[in-house]
């Protein structure tokens, strides 16, 4: 069941990596499923490949996963130069002291 789970988040993250959205036609997700299909076993079967399979897969996720993540933070918060003491605050979640003028 975990390797299920595995392949869907897998092709999530190639969908979400892709520059419109389709995998239908990637090299990626075809080898992705291919090997999926080659270390498949059923529950009488012992294959430690397999589960070298599944662990490489989980490392190719976490890897898309944060590098989606990375490219999503980098361009909120990079390169926008100078920014107001109040952006500032919003940006992290404080909230600034204001001076009542009566």
């Amino acid at each position: 069941m975990a390797a299920v789970k595995t392949l869907r988040g897998l092709l999530a993250e190639l969908r979400a990596a892709s520059p419109n959205g389709c995998i239908k036609d990637s090299l990626a997700a075809r080898y992705v499923l291919t090997q999926y299909k080659k270390f498949q076993t059923t529950d009488e079967q012992l294959c430690k490949a397999r589960d070298e399979a599944l662990s490489l897969a989980q490392t190719y996720q976490t890897y898309l996963s944060s590098i989606r993540k990375y490219n999503e933070l980098y361009k909120e918060f990079h390169g926008r130069g100078e920014r107001s003491v109040r952006e500032t605050a919003d940006m992290v979640g404080f909230k600034l002291p204001h001076d009542p003028k009566d």
